[in-house]
């Protein structure tokens, strides 16, 4: 927006439902850096860096936004619900054609969705509880999702160190390895990151 305020998601769910094209497009925005991140532990742990996390993002937006009408929910963490499954079927599909086979295979829907959402639930409970404490205004907002917008205002070094510290489960040494840094250095910036990162979850609360 030209004033610099952004959106609000239930404002933009509102009017999404109600018929208002436009709003959709809006409302989708609002969760690409939360499906982003979501998508990167999926390319991570399962595609080996085959695929570019934001590719696989678009796609499930497009899906989205052609299928919006029959999203049947009215608040924001049913939403992003709708949004991580349309994701994981996606990251399934994606699975399936580099491992050489088109048949669908609904257990591994199954499980990737259950992943996915596993990574927005440690979010909400595991990362964002260690965190300060969102303002009144932000209290009605998935805490998984603001903390994905904080994660996005972050350096590119300080996201990487969070998100394959906290979200990919790695131990320091296997963070320095990735990140080419001494278990020192990574373990210094991990404490600085997260530092930056309760300020930044500060500002967006």
């Amino acid at each position: 927006m030209s004033n610099g305020v952004l959106p609000d998601p239930e404002q933009l769910l509102v009017l999404a439902r109600a018929g208002k094209t436009s709003a959709v497009g809006q409302l989708l925005e609002c969760y690409r850096g939360y499906l982003t991140l979501l998508a990167r532990v999926q390319v991570s742990r399962r595609l080996q860096g085959k695929v570019d996390p934001a590719d696989l993002v678009q796609e499930a937006f497009l899906e989205a936004y052609r299928t919006f009408a029959q999203f049947r929910g009215t608040t924001e963490g049913e939403l992003a619900c709708w949004l991580r499954h349309i994701l994981a079927s996606h990251a399934a599909m994606m699975v399936r054609r580099y491992v050489g086979t088109r048949r669908r295979d609904v257990r591994l829907e199954r499980e990737l969705a259950e992943e996915v959402d596993e990574s927005s639930r440690f979010l909400n409970q595991g990362l964002a509880a260690k965190q300060s404490s969102p303002s009144q205004q932000a209290v009605h907002r998935e805490q998984a999702v603001l903390l994905a917008e904080a994660l996005g205002k972050l350096p590119e070094d300080y996201r990487e160190v969070i998100v394959l510290r906290h979200l990919e489960g790695l131990s320091f040494p296997d963070v320095a390895m990735r990140m080419g840094r001494t278990v020192p250095s990574v373990k210094n910036l991990w404490t600085r990151a997260l530092a930056l990162l309760r300020r930044s979850l500060g500002e967006i609360s």
